[in-house]
Formats: structure tokens, C-alpha cells, sequence
């Protein structure tokens, strides 16, 4: 046959060219790599072993986060000698989440696979997310359950933080901020990252509806480089753990918590003034002898501006879902339904991407 297969005698089947990996999906490896020239020999080798024991196809995409220890060349070097590998380089350091935001956005395969570049991740647990991805999940992230990091700056805090966000989120995790984690495509396609927002990523996917799994990975002391975080990301935590509540609970209906606030403060108004008039007119004392007519004054000006601040919210809310044809829904899977999806029922994004033998065959 020299290469090509033939289907069924029927018309309607055309010659396929044989394919190595046949309806599998293929794997996308992105690491960040911020001033990791001492790691990045060892992160390729046992990165590309650990990919190829694997027998799917696969590439592994390694973002340049504005290093200045000479990493950019070895990317170069690296690139140059294996076609699987894909090098980004940006203009200067934009940060971790950044990083992982352009993996994804430059990733081909249908299974996204992030990872740290510090060699503290192991290339060989890949096969353990992929085996529970097959069980059915859409994410599965690690958990490094024996860390080896300092346990006063680095794990006492991490623990205290996994425990708040499972807490205030609702997605129980050990460990959000282990980097070695595997998702399919469609589950973060639509999701953007700013800030250090790259840790709350599962909840991104878990309101897309993704059912989640936790795996336990191994974890390494760092052998080169220096760690990039301290004490000081808890607060950033505690600040990005905020944005992601209100989102989850608000963003498609902001009204509800600035009219809340904005009620209440009008209420806190109007009781004001009415007990400042009681005891004006009704025991003769006067105004500049309480301040409950300036109360009445600042929290009715503050419930004004509250209502007037939802409003504006719900415009700006609408705008953004309406001017790029966001869908206010995920659905998982139809049924006799035409391939397009009519513009008065969410707009013109294009449908999730699933993995089928001609996608696996175009690569």
C-alpha cells in the first residue's frame, strides 16, 4: 500500500495517508523560563524522554520571560536542533502568569500541560496526569505533597493560602499553586490570565463546568537559580482571591452587590435623618450637636453612587459579553444541532476544539 490506507469500497470514503498517532490527542508541554540557564539543559532531556516514552505526539513550548543569564541562547540552540520544540521570546519580564498565558495561546495540542523550569517539577509525572485525564476529567492537577521548600517562607503560607482559596472558591485542592497540571483545550480556550491570576486557573475551569482531579507529583529542591517569590505574593493571594470571588458571584450581575451596598447606605441615610429631625424637633437639640445629619449626608451621597456605580457595571457587562459574541453559557455537548451556532444565540466564537482524525492527520 506504500503509505496509504483505503477505506470502504463506498464513494463517500477517500484514502487516508496512515498516521503514527491515529485519533490521539497530542500534548502541549509550556514551560515558563525566566533566568533558568542552569536548569534548561536538563528541563529539555528529561522533558523530551519523558514525552516520548509516552508514544503520543507531542511539543513542548518554552516562553523566555525576559532572561538575562544567557537562557535565550540555549532556547535558540534548543529550537534549532528539535522541531518538537517551540521558543517564545518576550521584550522584557512580564511575569509568571504572562508566561503561561502565552504557552497556551501558542500551543497546538489538544491536552495542555504547564510546568515550572526550575527542575522542581518532574517531567515523569506527565504520564500520571494523563492516565487520570482518561478517566474521564478535564483538568488534573498536582499535588506536591512532600515539598521541598523552605518550611517558614514557602510552605506554611502555601498551605494557609490552598486551604482560604479552597475555602472562599469551593474547588478543594491541596495545592493550587503547583504549576504541573493538565488540561484539555476546550476547558481554558476561552479563559484569560492577568495579574498572577495563573494559580486560580482551576476555578476558571470549574466555571466552565470541568470536573476536576487531583494527582500527588514528586517535587525537588531547587539545584539552580533562585525562587522569584517570597513572602510578599500572600497579600498578592489575598488580593487576587477577591477579584476571583466577586467574578465568580458577580459578573454578570454586578448590580447585585453595588445596589446592595448602595441600599443599605440609603437606608443607613434615611434612619439618620429621621432620628437627627427626632431629636432636633422633639427634644430641641441642636443639629451641630450630633453628627447625624452629616451621617445622613455622606451615606446617602455614598448609596447614590453606589446604584450609579452597578449601572455602569451592568453597561460595561454587557458591552463586554455583546461586543466579542461571549455566550453567557458553556455548553458541553448537542445533538442535531447545526454546526454553526446562529449569531442571535451567542454570537460567533468558534465551537471547542475536539481531537478527531482529521485535526491529528493536518499536524
Amino acid at each position: 500500500m506504500n503509505g496509504t490506507t483505503h477505506g470502504l469500497s463506498d464513494s463517500r470514503w477517500t484514502p487516508l495517508v496512515t498516521c503514527p498517532y491515529p485519533l490521539v490527542p497530542m500534548i502541549s508541554v509550556t514551560v515558563p523560563i525566566c533566568n533558568e540557564a542552569g536548569n534548561l539543559p536538563a528541563l529539555y532531556t528529561r522533558t523530551r524522554q519523558a514525552l516520548e516514552a509516552i508514544g503520543r505526539p507531542w511539543e513542548l513550548v518554552l516562553v523566555n520571560d525576559g532572561s538575562t543569564d544567557g537562557s535565550e541562547e540555549l532556547l535558540d540552540e534548543i529550537a534549532e536542533r528539535d522541531s518538537h520544540v517551540k521558543v517564545i521570546h518576550f521584550r522584557r519580564n512580564f511575569g509568571q502568569t504572562a508566561a503561561m498565558m502565552a504557552g497556551f495561546d501558542f500551543a497546538s495540542g489538544d491536552i495542555i500541560i504547564p510546568m515550572d523550569g526550575d527542575l522542581q517539577n518532574d517531567p515523569g509525572d506527565i504520564p500520571l496526569l494523563l492516565a487520570k485525564l482518561d478517566e474521564g476529567y478535564d483538568v488534573v492537577s498536582g499535588w506536591r505533597r512532600d515539598r521541598q521548600d523552605d518550611a517558614v517562607t514557602r510552605n506554611l503560607p502555601s498551605i494557609m493560602a490552598n486551604q482560604l482559596i479552597s475555602l472562599v472558591s469551593g474547588v478543594r485542592l491541596h495545592d493550587f499553586g503547583c504549576s504541573l497540571k493538565a488540561y484539555r483545550r476546550e476547558v481554558i480556550e476561552g479563559v484569560r490570565l492577568y495579574g498572577e491570576m495563573h494559580r486560580f486557573l482551576p476555578i476558571y475551569t470549574r466555571w466552565h463546568g470541568a470536573k476536576i482531579a487531583e494527582v500527588t507529583v514528586r517535587h525537588y529542591a531547587r539545584t539552580s537559580g533562585k525562587s522569584k517569590y517570597g513572602l510578599e505574593r500572600v497579600l498578592k493571594v489575598l488580593a487576587d482571591l477577591i477579584v476571583v470571588k466577586f467574578l465568580d458571584r458577580f459578573q454578570q450581575k454586578p448590580m447585585y452587590i453595588f445596589g446592595a451596598v448602595g441600599l443599605f447606605s440609603l437606608g443607613l441615610s434615611a434612619f439618620s435623618g429621621i432620628y437627627a429631625l427626632w431629636r432636633k424637633f422633639g427634644e430641641g437639640e441642636a443639629f451641630i450637636k450630633n453628627p447625624l445629619l452629616l451621617g445622613c449626608i455622606i451615606t446617602g451621597m455614598t448609596g447614590l453612587i453606589c446604584i450609579l456605580m452597578g449601572l455602569l457595571a451592568e453597561m460595561i457587562m454587557r458591552t463586554f459579553f455583546e461586543s466579542q459574541g461571549k455566550a453567557v453559557y458553556v455548553v458541553r455537548a448537542a445533538r442535531n444541532m447545526a454546526s454553526e451556532r446562529p449569531e442571535s444565540r451567542g454570537g460567533n466564537e468558534e465551537p471547542p476544539r475536539v481531537a478527531t482524525r482529521e485535526s491529528v492527520l493536518s499536524r
